[in-house]
């Protein structure tokens, strides 16, 4: 056979079969050993690393020790991995706790810029009413913190502080919610209840029960108060504590929007009359200064809202105010779930 009759059947010779398809690339980053790991787990190793005690981590990370405690024994089951060493005075790095420790540093912050930037910088919207209780202020220092996120303040005269409307994302409300407002609430507090006496109740001999123009009559007809109510009120006008109970012979002025007093809570057989009510808190103030009334508010609220024509006098026996945290029980925005989480565990 000559070298052309060799190439020949070279080239008719029937070509190897293909192999097996091997599919698309493995992506580099599918790893189902660490598809348990968050970001919480992270960011727990680093504040224990970087404070040498489970005590201070958590308090850094506001949180509780044990949780903590479970969150890097997590990632440490997770990596197969003993990062910790643990003793009763202190908290070291192993040889593997160094080495993630010193990737994981610079890497966190980065990867939570990262996160953070396709939407641009992140508003929470806060709403309330009248007064945002003092336990919100770290609350919401905490929440930036842990997010990144800022938080805007949004006072709504309205039953759900604008959470209704569309103008905040997470409300604080005080007094019972309704159970089909469709709401996830959770109480953050009560707060004590004061009563708002006139300076100057209806002069002695005046009868008249003549009322603040814009007010509306708290009945039908409104043909003012008794001779007997008048009385009533200027005999608790210099007291200096009141029971409960006492309210209920005394007419009452009520913020039928944003109040958290009804005559309801008082006993079926024994309430107070509805002398007149008032769409907005500073409504119900003047109403009660111009002695149409007792009224009835939060002490944090009477103690920021001052007026020169109403006195605050301390309640004995009366029911402490709910102060709750209110979000849509659906689709609520991601950072009101944040925000809600962080109050409530």
């Amino acid at each position: 056979m000559n070298d052309d009759s060799a190439h020949r059947g070279a080239a008719g010779a029937a070509d190897p079969a293909p192999g097996p398809d091997p599919g698309p690339a493995l992506d580099p980053f599918c790893d189902r050993a660490l598809d348990g790991i968050e970001l919480r787990h992270l960011r727990g190793f680093l504040a224990v690393a970087e404070e040498r005690s489970f005590t201070h981590a958590a308090d850094r990370l506001r949180i509780g020790q044990p949780a903590l405690t479970r969150t890097v024994r997590a990632l440490e089951t997770t990596l197969g991995a003993r990062l910790l060493d643990r003793t009763t005075r202190r908290v070291d790095l192993t040889d593997a706790g160094r080495r993630l420790y010193t990737d994981l540093a610079p890497l966190l912050p980065r990867l939570a810029a990262a996160l953070r930037s396709p939407a641009g910088p992140s508003i929470l919207r806060l709403g309330f009413t009248s007064l945002l209780p003092a336990a919100c202020t770290p609350l919401a220092t905490a929440f930036e913190a842990a997010t990144g996120a800022g938080v805007r303040l949004v006072r709504r005269d309205a039953p759900l502080a604008g959470l209704q409307s569309g103008e905040a994302d997470i409300v604080v409300l005080r007094g019972e919610v309704p159970h089909d407002a469709g709401l996830r609430t959770a109480v953050l507090l009560r707060e004590p209840r004061v009563a708002a006496l006139p300076r100057t109740p209806f002069p002695a001999g005046d009868r008249s029960g003549t009322r603040t123009p814009g007010l509306s009559p708290g009945r039908p007809g409104g043909k003012g108060f008794t001779g007997a109510q008048q009385d009533a009120l200027r005999a608790v006008a210099r007291r200096r504590v009141l029971d409960w109970d006492e309210l209920a012979g005394l007419p009452l002025v009520v913020n039928t929007v944003t109040g958290s007093t009804r005559p309801e809570l008082w006993s079926a057989d024994r309430r107070p009359r509805l002398s007149c009510t008032a769409g907005n808190f500073d409504e119900w103030l003047e109403a009660v200064a111009a002695g149409h009334g007792v009224g009835v508010a939060p002490e944090p609220v009477a103690e920021r809202h001052t007026h020169p024509g109403i006195r605050y006098v301390r309640l004995k026996n009366a029911p402490a105010v709910p102060v709750h945290l209110a979000l849509p029980a659906r689709d609520a925005h991601p950072l009101a779930e944040r925000f809600f989480t962080l109050a409530t565990r």
